[in-house]
């Protein structure tokens, strides 16, 4: 009598059991698709990439913030649609395919900043338009979600986009604060530091235009990169 039981190798086991046992949602793989953006694989420090945006729009914190979650915005939900439809993708105009959805999702955004927080629109509207040509939204999709599930590819658009802000923040907060004497204008956080002090002291503080230009970004921009390389023991080759 011929057994019920088919005989299963050694190799269809493990793959068995690779499926069966489903990698979790956030395991330590995942968690350094999130995190090495943010420090050790800097889009901007690192990588150099995105140094334009750095440059322009970080002479305030506020619209700096609005960029900021513009490109997180568009970077993460880029990346999930081109992950999805990957494998619907001739190869020949996957750049075409991949400039059209991050058009799209920019042009959302721009008409969204329009209707809803115009002043804002005026400020960063012709930046916002440039997120189209970003290389680190451009690079995230060639890179990444071609070859990724989604739920990666939206962790990475995620690692990707905080990566980027903190850094255009950080030169924001530093370029307002020099620059302006100020801190966060426009925000209920709106503190002008240099007349408090001044008042505190019988004195008058000077604010220093050079970082109220696109050189003192550079300035700070480089300070950054100086520290983080240094911590981190990076080296360029």
């Amino acid at each position: 009598m011929s057994s019920d039981i088919a005989e299963v190798s050694p190799e269809s086991a493990v793959e068995l059991k690779t499926k069966e046992q489903a990698e979790p949602l956030f395991s330590k793989r995942r968690k350094r698709i999130v995190s090495d953006p943010l420090n050790d694989d800097n889009p901007i420090t690192i990588q150099v990439l995105g140094i334009c945006s750095a440059l322009a729009v970080t002479v305030q914190f506020k619209p700096t913030m609005i960029m900021s979650i513009a490109v997180i915005f568009v970077i993460v939900f880029a990346n999930l649609i081109t992950s999805v439809m990957r494998k619907l993708i001739p190869n020949r105009i996957r750049i075409i395919v991949q400039l059209a959805i991050i058009a799209t999702l920019v042009t959302l955004v721009s008409e969204v900043l329009k209707a809803y927080s115009y002043d804002m629109y005026k400020v960063l509207g012709a930046y916002v338009g440039l997120i189209i040509t970003n290389c680190i939204v451009m690079g995230r999709l060639e890179a990444f979600a071609m070859a990724n599930k989604p739920y990666d590819s939206i962790l990475d658009g995620f690692g990707s986009g905080f990566g980027y802000a903190w850094i255009i923040l950080v030169v924001a907060f530093f370029r307002e604060l020099l620059g302006g004497g100020t801190m966060f204008v426009g925000t209920p956080l709106e503190w002008d530091v240099y007349g408090s002090i001044g008042s505190l002291f019988g004195t008058e503080l000077q604010t220093n235009g050079l970082f109220v230009d696109s050189i003192g970004a550079f300035v700070i921009l480089g300070i950054i990169i100086w520290i983080q390389r240094t911590k981190n023991g990076y080296v360029e080759h």
